[in-house]
Order: structure tokens, then C-alpha cells, then sequence
């Protein structure tokens, strides 16, 4: 992950998660991180490959270094991550519930038990080597956390929250997120009591038969965005916001800002994470017409369109710190309007020309991809001039 882009991250889902917990609070920000559509897409909305295992560890990280530092202001902490720092998450965990007064020894008991249950419990041959904890002051929690399959060097991810939780040992996940592969031994399906209690009683049996359905989400093999990817009707409707004059000067109307097309084309598909009902998360490529991909795909990041969008952000949600909230809830209006767009015009998104003209003013908003920076560098990989060559163009 290069700097550039996860400062980026760290700035704008800092902004995008406050502007959640100011709308609906902490416990809705905890009930989409445990969505894996609405998850995907706030990965993608913020320049992560749409597709990419990394979107993962990109989006904890980013929370974990934007909100903590304000924890005691908007009363949720992430614990854990990626590799050591998964370790670290009992620790983390009794310091905030120091500071909190929440029950230390139940949440660090309930950490170890989603770890356990994904790495063992479920028989699917990826190993966890990321476990994040998102916990409010409240004792409400979620967890997101990810297994690699040394194999064929997939990922999955698991997600909690504690509100579905009702018993640890059957049904306990709000989604498993992976390609499907058939059948599986999984130990908390709702209909692996028998196997359960077999295993208690040290009977030596083989469950066999398959235990729920695994998938929710599968993400495709290619790394190019493609149009069967994307709702284009949706879509359709953000472009006419931002480029058809009679859309956007009232969408800049609705947000008190002098803003360019380009600028409320990102910040509409921000305002739909932020607003958006569950259903509209099932194409998460879409979201990757905010700000890009630093794999190019389908377009490099724009880094003033970034920059610019932070800045709009960080305006409203400090306005509404002393009251003025017409900014910040904007994005609210913004969302609803693009939906209006949606239903009542006939907006068509032609894929290929909306690529292309991104391209075309890439140069003009700073475009930038992980392709830019190995450029830079003296003596560039094989592994990354094979990259290179293999997405360049």
C-alpha cells in the first residue's frame, strides 16, 4: 500500500465513518462493517481494488489509524489487525475497557472464540492471518477478520456482529465472504448439532455431510472492471448528477459548495456509502468511479479529486461541530436526490466512453497508480516489471 494512497484512506474513512456515527451513531457503523457488499464498496470507494483480498487489511487499517486517536470522542475503538498486530488484540482490548468500563476478560474471551471458531470451527482450509475487533463504549461489537488458503492463495473473510450473535455455535457469522468450493466441514451450522455433540462426547466420527451454504459474496478473477460488474442505470444516474447542468447545479446547491463535476461525481458515490439502503451495495465495482484504483482499474486516483473530496467532508462534519449542520447533511439530500435522478430519469452509463474520459483527464487530477511509483524506482522487481507490463495501457 503505498503512502500516498493509504493517508488518503486514513483521512477519508476517518471522515466517512464519523459521518455515519453522526447520522445513525455507532451501532449502524458496526452493522455495515459486518456487511460484506456495503464493506467491499467502502473499500472501493476509497481507491482499493475493487476485487482485492487487500481491500481487507487496507480498510481496518485506515479506521484503526483514523478513529482510535478519536475513540474518546466518538466512543468506538478497533483493535487487532494484520499478522502481529492480531496479537496484540487481548491487550488492546483490556486497555479499552479501562478506559471504558467495559468487561475486559468477556471481550478478550469473545475475540479468541470468533478467532477459534473461523480457524477451526469451519473446515475450509484458509487460515486466519487477520482479526480485527471493532468495539463501541457500549460493549457492542463487530468483527472482521480474513483467512488466507496457502493452496491456491485465496482469501475469505468472516464477519460478526454482536447483535446476530445468538449462540456462538450455530449461525454466528452475519456473512462469510469467498469463492465456493464445494463441500465443507462447518462446526456451527445450525445443523451440525449431532456432529457437535459427537465430538463432545469424543465419539471418532467424520461429519460428512455439508454444513450451510459458505458464500455470500464472490468476487471475479479479473482485475479490470467490466460493464456486467457495474449497475450501469446507477451509475447512469451519479454521471447525469455531476456532468448534466440541470443535475448539477442543483447537486451543488444541495451541498453549499462551488464544486466541479468531477468533485461531485465522487462525492455522490460517497454520500450513497454513507446513506445508501443495504440493496444498493450488491456491484461494489461501482464504487470504484469515485477515486479510482491504484491498479488502474478503471482509472488511476485521481489525487486532487481526493484531496478535494476529503476537504468537502472534513468541512461539513466541522461545521456541524458548531452547529451548522446544512453541510453535512447535504450528503444526506445528495443521496436521496440521486436516487430521484435514478427513478424518474433514464440515465445509461456507456462504459466504454465513461473509461475512456476519465483517462483522458487522469493527467489533468493527478492520476496515480502503484505502476506510477515503480517507475520511480532504480531497480524495479521482475515480479514488478511483469506487473507493470502486464496492466500497462
Amino acid at each position: 500500500m503505498p503512502p500516498w494512497l493509504s493517508d488518503r484512506m486514513t483521512k477519508l474513512g476517518t471522515a466517512i465513518a464519523e459521518n455515519i456515527i453522526y447520522h445513525y451513531g455507532t451501532s449502524e457503523l458496526l452493522t455495515r462493517l459486518s456487511d460484506p457488499f456495503w464493506f467491499q464498496a467502502f473499500g472501493t470507494v476509497m481507491g482499493m481494488d475493487w476485487h482485492s483480498s487487500g481491500i481487507t487489511t487496507s480498510v481496518v487499517g485506515a479506521l484503526k489509524r483514523g478513529l482510535n486517536p478519536r475513540a474518546h470522542e466518538l466512543g468506538i475503538h478497533v483493535c487487532g489487525g494484520r499478522g502481529k498486530q492480531s496479537r496484540k488484540t487481548p491487550a488492546e482490548l483490556r486497555a479499552v475497557a479501562e478506559m471504558s468500563g467495559l468487561p475486559g476478560d468477556t471481550l478478550v474471551r469473545t475475540s479468541r472464540l470468533t478467532a477459534k471458531i473461523d480457524n477451526n470451527a469451519i473446515g475450509d482450509g484458509y487460515q486466519l492471518y487477520l482479526h480485527t475487533f471493532i468495539v463501541s463504549d457500549g460493549g457492542e461489537w463487530a468483527v472482521v477478520q480474513q483467512g488466507m488458503n496457502a493452496g491456491n492463495r485465496l482469501a475469505r473473510r468472516y464477519h460478526w456482529h454482536s447483535a446476530s450473535v445468538r449462540d456462538f455455535t450455530s449461525e454466528p457469522h452475519t456473512a462469510i465472504v469467498g469463492q465456493h468450493q464445494g463441500t465443507i466441514m462447518n462446526l456451527v451450522d445450525a445443523e451440525a448439532g449431532a456432529a457437535r455433540a459427537a465430538i463432545l462426547d469424543v465419539v471418532r466420527e467424520d461429519p460428512r455431510k455439508t454444513l450451510g451454504e459458505i458464500v455470500r459474496l464472490k468476487m471475479p478473477a479479473h482485475h479490470d472492471v467490466r460493464p456486467q460488474d457495474v449497475d450501469l442505470k446507477r451509475l447512469g444516474a451519479v454521471l447525469a448528477v455531476a456532468y448534466e447542468r440541470e443535475f448539477r447545479d442543483f447537486a451543488s446547491l444541495l451541498l453549499l459548495e462551488n464544486l466541479g463535476p468531477r468533485t461531485l461525481q465522487s462525492l455522490a458515490l460517497i454520500a450513497e456509502v454513507v446513506h445508501g439502503a443495504p440493496s444498493r451495495f450488491a456491484d461494489p465495482a461501482r464504487f470504484s468511479f469515485a477515486l479510482g484504483g491504484k491498479d488502474r482499474h478503471p482509472f488511476p486516483v485521481p489525487l486532487k479529486t481526493y484531496d478535494e473530496s476529503i476537504a468537502v467532508l472534513r468541512r461539513g462534519l466541522d461545521s456541524a461541530k458548531v452547529g451548522h449542520t446544512e453541510k453535512v447533511d447535504g450528503f444526506r439530500r445528495l443521496e436521496k436526490f440521486v436516487r430521484g435522478v435514478e427513478e424518474k430519469y433514464e440515465p445509461s452509463a456507456q462504459f466504454e466512453q465513461v473509461v475512456a474520459h476519465e483517462h483522458r483527464i487522469s493527467a489533468s487530477l493527478d492520476g496515480r497508480s502503484v505502476f506510477d511509483d515503480f517507475r520511480k524506482q532504480a531497480r524495479p522487481s521482475k515480479r514488478q516489471l511483469e506487473l507493470f507490463e502486464k496492466h500497462r495501457g
